[in-house]
C-alpha cells in the first residue's frame, strides 16, 4: 500500500543512500582482423614446416626454400643488412601485436556511468561533440562553433558576431560545463573554450 506514510522499499535499509554509480570502464576491441591474420600466418608457416620435416623423415629431400634458408643463415653474419632487416621487421610485428594485446582500442567510445551493475553504456565521441556544439550554438552571440572531442578534453572554438567576447566565453563555459556533466561520462573531459570574431572578407 502506497501513501505518505509508506515504509522503505523491500531490500532497502532506512536512512541509507543508494550506492553511487560506477564507471563502465574502457570497451575492448575484439581485434578480429589482426588476430585472424596472425593465426593464418602462424598456421600456414607451421604446417609447411611440419610437412617438410615429415617428408625429410620419410626419405625425401628437403624443400628448396628450406635448404636456401639454412645455407643463408649459416653463411650470413649477424651484421648482414638482410639479417638486420628481417630482425627489425619481426621485432616491429611483435611489438605491434603486443600493443594490440595490452590496449583496449575503441577510442571513439566514451564510457558512461553505470546506474546498475549489469548495465554498461558508452557514448560515441562524435555524438558528444555534436551535442556540445548544439549547446554552444544556443548561447547568445555565437555565430558558429566547432567542437573537437578527445578522451580527456573537449576543445570548443566559437565565433561571436556581437556581444563582448568575455561575456560569450563565460556563458559558453557555464553552458558547456553543465552539458558535459549531463552526459553522464565516467571521466568528464576538461573543457577548453576559445572565442574569436569572424574574419573580415577582402
Amino acid at each position: 500500500m502506497s501513501g505518505p506514510h509508506a515504509g522503505p522499499a523491500l531490500g532497502e535499509t532506512p536512512g541509507t543512500a543508494p550506492p553511487a554509480p560506477r564507471g563502465s570502464g574502457r570497451f575492448w576491441s575484439p581485434r578480429r582482423v589482426p588476430a585472424a591474420l596472425a593465426a593464418v600466418l602462424l598456421l600456414a608457416g607451421t604446417g609447411l614446416l611440419l610437412y617438410d620435416i615429415v617428408a625429410v623423415r620419410a626419405g625425401h629431400p628437403a624443400m628448396h626454400w628450406r635448404r636456401v634458408l639454412a645455407r643463408d643463415l649459416a653463411e650470413r653474419h649477424l651484421d648482414d643488412p638482410w639479417v638486420l632487416t628481417g630482425a627489425g621487421v619481426a621485432a616491429a610485428l611483435g611489438l605491434w601485436l603486443l600493443v594490440l594485446a595490452v590496449t583496449p582500442g575503441l577510442r571513439g567510445l566514451l564510457p558512461m556511468l553505470r546506474p546498475h551493475p549489469d548495465v554498461r553504456a558508452a557514448l560515441r565521441r562524435d555524438a558528444a561533440a555534436l551535442l556540445l556544439r548544439d549547446r554552444a550554438m544556443d548561447v547568445s552571440g555565437v555565430r558558429a562553433a566547432r567542437v573537437r572531442m578527445r578522451r580527456g578534453k573537449a576543445d570548443v572554438r566559437a565565433v561571436a558576431h556581437f556581444r563582448e567576447l568575455d561575456e560569450v566565453r563565460a556563458d559558453l563555459d557555464a553552458s558547456l560545463t553543465d552539458a558535459i556533466h549531463g552526459l553522464g561520462l565516467t571521466r568528464p573531459p576538461a573543457l577548453s573554450v576559445r572565442v574569436a570574431r569572424p574574419r573580415r572578407k577582402g
